[in-house]
């Protein structure tokens, strides 16, 4: 299983980002998505999730009502669209994949809000 994130950049406070996680997995649609993400000198903390059955999406209290989540199975890739960012949300973003008792996770991109 690989997973690739992409979309990380430096963006202004306020701006949008959408960050991919692009998945290799046969049977991508049993897959539970999350992502996490980690600020440096910080624990690595879950952002939100994805689930497989009716696609229900779960945030952490700081982020609700900024990012949203979505999944598109037909490209194997979920997606974390990020707006109205805030510096406290520099940190780099993980994509991870979980079925059963197995975790997967990707390399990371990192996300900057700075003006």
């Amino acid at each position: 299983v690989q997973l690739v994130e992409s979309g990380g950049d430096l963006v202004q406070p306020g701006g949008s980002l959408r960050l991919s996680c692009a998945a290799s997995v046969f049977a991508f649609t049993m897959y539970t998505i999350r992502w996490y993400r980690q600020a440096p000198g910080s624990e690595r903390e879950w952002v939100a999730s994805v689930l497989t059955d009716d696609g229900s999406t779960y945030f952490t209290d700081s982020v609700k009502g900024r990012f949203t989540i979505s999944r598109d199975n037909a490209k194997n890739t979920v997606y974390l669209q990020m707006n109205s960012l805030k510096p406290e949300d520099t940190a780099v973003y993980y994509c991870n994949a979980q079925r059963l008792g197995n975790n997967y996770w990707g390399q990371g991109t990192q996300v900057t809000v700075s003006s």
